[in-house]
């Protein structure tokens, strides 16, 4: 079986929240359904799932619903991959509490390639085509190794090429640095800025500073991910968020994006209006119930699966996540598709955050 080099080409375009439903079913489908072939031929591990599932070959599914998913904790466990060891160009690990068990993430350089092409299409939506001077939250020693390393650090250096000027938050010892971000805004502050971390970070080691050391931050545009368990434990909930950081920095351009390392590249984010996630042109969600595993009506929460045509180098298209969400509606929002929320983590389940495994690996220390 052969694929396509790059399986998201066709949909990856200038702009890629632009498909209706129908739309986005029409594309999306055939090349779902090429990969789950392509990953079958080239995963054993993989057909041996499909094989146990009853999944017939080259019949995987006449709906993007229908077609068979892998459980996300499967590559906790499992090593898995569609290309030989030798191709392999750069293995990314998951975030996780201390001494969870972490995914591993294979790519070559295609898939690495794709997936940097594809995350760029996406965030231009909301970035614009400028590079613009960039506050990292977090600090410069996550990016150590760039041919192995954290979703975090996957985060910041997938994120790094979208900005210029970098300037870190925190110290090499991940302590908060109040003079270097006053520095920043005294030469970048007075136009449009990029700000990006991960959401508990940015509230502690951004927010918290900015608040206290009254700094504006009116002209940024934050770009932030995960971490929402430990604000919920300081009840600050979205609508907080963004409403503290508009009364104490001036801040009020901010979106948030649901991601994860097993499908990289592939980022749901919240639109303009900040009243839910969007998916892209390349990708899906849907919402399952957790005891039939049936696709869950518009309005009843359920498992989150995430689908994407980018995975090529091991079989992360089509993927049951552990986290709870809703989709709100379909084609009736700021952009087309489906609009839908991110609620929790499903009881039980490993605790899982890029921010969050940070608190817990440096305790919480003030700015």
């Amino acid at each position: 079986m052969t694929i396509a080099a790059d399986p998201g080409a066709s949909a990856v375009r200038d702009f890629v929240f632009a498909r209706t439903q129908d739309d986005r079913e029409r594309h999306l489908l055939p090349e779902l359904r090429r990969l789950t072939e392509h990953h079958r031929a080239n995963c054993a591990p993989y057909d041996r799932v499909l094989r146990a599932l009853g999944v017939p070959a080259g019949d995987p599914g006449a709906r993007i619903a229908d077609l068979p998913w892998l459980p996300v904790r499967l590559f906790k466990h499992h090593d898995l991959a569609s290309v030989p060891a030798d191709a392999v160009f750069k293995t990314l690990t998951s975030s996780g509490t201390t001494g969870a068990e972490v995914s591993r993430i294979h790519l070559d350089r295609q898939a690495a390639a794709d997936q940097t092409r594809a995350l760029s299409r996406t965030l231009q939506a909301v970035l614009g085509g400028r590079r613009l001077p960039m506050l990292m939250v977090d600090t410069p020693s996550v990016v150590k190794d760039r041919r192995s390393f954290s979703a975090r650090g996957a985060g910041v250096l997938g994120m790094a090429g979208f900005g210029r000027d970098h300037t870190y938050v925190l110290d090499a010892d991940g302590r908060p640095d109040p003079d270097a971000v006053a520095r920043f805004l005294t030469a970048h502050g007075n136009a449009p800025f990029l700000v990006f971390g991960f959401t508990f970070m940015v509230w502690q080691y951004l927010y918290e500073v900015a608040a206290r050391h009254r700094f504006d931050l009116s002209q940024g545009i934050l770009v932030h991910s995960g971490g929402w368990k430990k604000l919920a434990d300081r009840a600050v909930d979205n609508a907080t968020f963004r409403a503290r950081f508009a009364a104490d920095t001036g801040l009020t351009r901010i979106h948030n994006y649901y991601g994860m390392v097993e499908q990289i590249g592939t980022v749901f984010v919240e639109g303009p209006d900040g009243d839910a996630l969007y998916c892209p042109d390349f990708a899906d969600v849907v919402v399952r119930d957790p005891v039939t595993w049936a696709e869950q009506p518009v309005g009843v929460p359920g498992v989150i699966e995430v689908v994407s045509a980018l995975p090529r180098s091991y079989p992360g298209h089509v993927l049951l996540t552990e986290d709870l969400g809703v989709v709100h509606g379909v084609d009736d929002g700021h952009w087309p598709g489906k609009r839908f929320s991110v609620l929790g983590r499903l009881p039980r389940a490993e605790a899982r955050g890029c921010s969050d495994t940070y608190a817990e690996s440096q305790g919480d220390k003030p700015a």
